[in-house]
């Protein structure tokens, strides 16, 4: 008794800071999955956008998208009148006339005026110096030679500077509602596919 009455003072100072390091402890494992689940979202609607400007482009036209056109037309019904031979009467006849109103630009179409184009194949995210791994290439399916292409890129690159363990967790993940499996991947080399790996609900949020 005569011991803890000594030192009772002291015990409690390293009670309190025991108290205060469990705390924070406690308060880093809630907080740490928060916000690595903001820094994550953030960044993959980043990604996605860029995915999207690239998918856009391979769909819009398989060529340097600086010079490539589109061709606008315009369809409207028409009608003139034909001698006909059987009847030996003037008849109408009904045509579609289809008009070349002029050519525009693939990369105006899909861009406008912004120049994003330009570092399509970069990997938005701060700190991360990497291109997006491309593949395009002709399958048969059914008979059909067919064009297809995949875009990568992986979350260690995306999230390299996050928590290693919850990094570890979000590339194992399986979930209806989250980006399974240790990539963001948009397309396939073996299925006719552009669509992306990630849950719809990133489309509601990213840039459409």
């Amino acid at each position: 008794m005569e011991f803890i009455s000594k030192y009772k003072r002291y015990i409690e100072s390293v009670l309190w800071v025991l108290i205060i390091v469990f705390a924070v402890q406690v308060f880093n494992s809630v907080n740490a999955p928060i916000k690595f689940n903001e820094v994550k979202n953030e960044r993959y609607l980043k990604v996605i956008d860029k995915l999207k400007d690239i998918r856009n482009a391979q769909i819009a036209y398989k060529s340097v998208i600086d010079t490539a056109q589109y061709t606008l037309i315009q369809k409207r019904d028409s009608s003139y009148m034909k001698y006909d031979r059987v009847y030996r009467i003037d008849m109408l006849q009904e045509v579609v006339v289809i008009d070349t109103l002029g050519f525009a630009s693939v990369k105006d179409s899909l861009f406008g005026s912004s120049d994003r184009y330009k570092s399509m194949a970069e990997v938005p995210i701060d700190g991360v110096d990497q291109m997006f791994a491309i593949k395009a290439d002709v399958i048969d399916k059914n008979g059909y030679n067919v064009p297809v292409f995949e875009v990568r890129v992986s979350k260690d690159a995306i999230l390299f500077d996050q928590n290693k363990d919850l990094l570890k967790q979000e590339k194992a993940l399986k979930s209806v509602d989250g980006v399974n499996g240790p990539d963001l991947v948009l397309g396939s080399m073996s299925e006719v596919s552009t669509n992306g790996n990630w849950p719809t609900t990133y489309d509601a949020i990213a840039r459409n």
